[in-house]
């Protein structure tokens, strides 16, 4: 633990190891992922067991939301260890329902929406880290314009509106590429200067990797549905 009041450069220093671990975290996060997904379509006894079972399928995305939630409201009271295995846990988890994006697009052009969504990603993410100015604002009306994404979409699931589809798919790119930026600003400044390699610090990256985590995985889906290449 740095002694004294840290000077700019000790300031700077420490937020780019920090945002480096973040990413690190994150990076891992979307590697389980992935190869869960493509495991999972690969073999056709877990696709009848996951994806052709309503009932399971819809627990593991209410098992998703819960864990999200847990780590998200009582990482203060866990180890770094129980964080990070919740993290990977809900990665495992994604990549389990995320396993039918494989069964209804090509690889292909999954993978062409993968390099979009992380060029995209990577742009928005500097910009967050490196802009002077204050995203806060940005941040609160992105995430009023999401609540309003979620019920619209909830909505849509009854109606059925091919228009409504294709407006919330454009709304929820404009969204994450927003949040993206937001997202990475407020987890740079959220960094504790002086508790690098603590148990606090790594719960911090856990959590900041999270959060870019899923602006990826939103970005990804969104981006797909007008990259994909239904099979």
């Amino acid at each position: 633990m740095n002694l004294g009041t840290p000077n700019a450069e000790q300031i700077r220093l420490e937020q780019a190891n920090f945002m480096t671990k973040v990413y690190g975290w994150m990076s891992a996060a979307l590697i389980v992922t992935a190869l869960t997904a493509m495991w999972v379509a690969n073999s056709l006894a877990l696709t009848e067991l996951i994806i052709g079972n309503r009932l399971i399928f819809f627990g593991l995305i209410i098992g998703e939301v819960l864990l999200v939630g847990y780590l998200s409201s009582f990482v203060q009271r866990l180890s770094a260890d129980m964080a990070t295995l919740i993290f990977v846990g809900y990665a495992l988890l994604n990549g389990l329902t995320l396993s039918v994006l494989f069964l209804a697009y090509t690889s292909a052009s999954i993978g062409f929406t993968f390099l979009i969504t992380a060029g995209t990603f990577a742009g928005m993410s500097i910009y967050g880290y490196f802009t002077k100015r204050d995203l806060t604002s940005i941040g609160n009306l992105l995430f009023m314009a999401l609540i309003g994404l979620v019920l619209a979409t909830v909505v849509n699931w009854f109606l059925r509106s091919e228009m409504v589809y294709w407006i919330t798919t454009y709304a929820g790119i404009v969204i994450f590429v927003g949040l993206t930026a937001y997202d990475t600003q407020k987890i740079k400044e959220m960094n504790i200067i002086g508790n690098e390699g603590t148990d606090e610090d790594r719960k911090e990256a856990i959590i900041g990797a999270l959060t870019l985590y899923l602006d990826f995985i939103n970005l990804f889906i969104y981006l797909l549905r007008i990259f994909g290449d239904r099979k």
